[in-house]
């Protein structure tokens, strides 16, 4: 039998675009305005082709998030639910000094599209900030929902 080409082999993700998120990668106590808000755990999974969130909050409420490059789009996405069925789709990716996802969404209680955006930014200590807006409608202001300070649990 004639010897057969071999296969190309399959796109793995370790371009550099794959690593633009790691910086998130960790255990973390999350605090807001200086008060605990809750902690959250980041891992890879997939060999590096996913980052796994989850969130508990202070209050015992929970959250999981899926983040990952879209190798076709060239772009991130996060697809968060909680356990209330909350649910968040957000596209994006590195601007400036931050890793930058937004996505819109009906309002649970008006039904009115709102517009999220969640910036993570690596601070030179290694913590990392985590702001998430609003946007209500196309003429207002952006209204801040979470600014959150993450530093490594010991």
């Amino acid at each position: 039998m004639a010897d057969q080409p071999a296969a190309a082999a399959a796109p793995r993700c370790s371009a550099p675009e794959y690593r633009q998120f790691d910086f998130w990668i960790g255990r973390w106590r999350v605090t807001e305005g200086g008060q605990p808000a809750g902690q959250n755990v980041i891992a890879t999974d997939l060999e590096g082709c996913a980052l796994l969130e989850s969130w508990t909050a202070v209050d015992g409420s929970r959250g999981r998030s899926l983040n990952y490059f879209d190798r076709a789009l060239r772009r991130w996405h996060q697809s968060w639910i909680d356990e209330r069925g909350g649910v968040l789709e957000l596209d994006g990716g590195w601007s400036g000094a931050s890793m930058v996802l937004e996505g819109e969404r009906p309002d649970a209680q008006s039904g009115t599209h709102v517009r999220h955006r969640i910036a993570w930014t690596p601070n030179a200590d290694g913590s990392v900030r985590q702001h998430w807006q609003v946007l209500k409608t196309p003429q207002g202001a952006w209204e801040t929902v979470f600014d959150g300070l993450y530093q490594r649990a010991r």
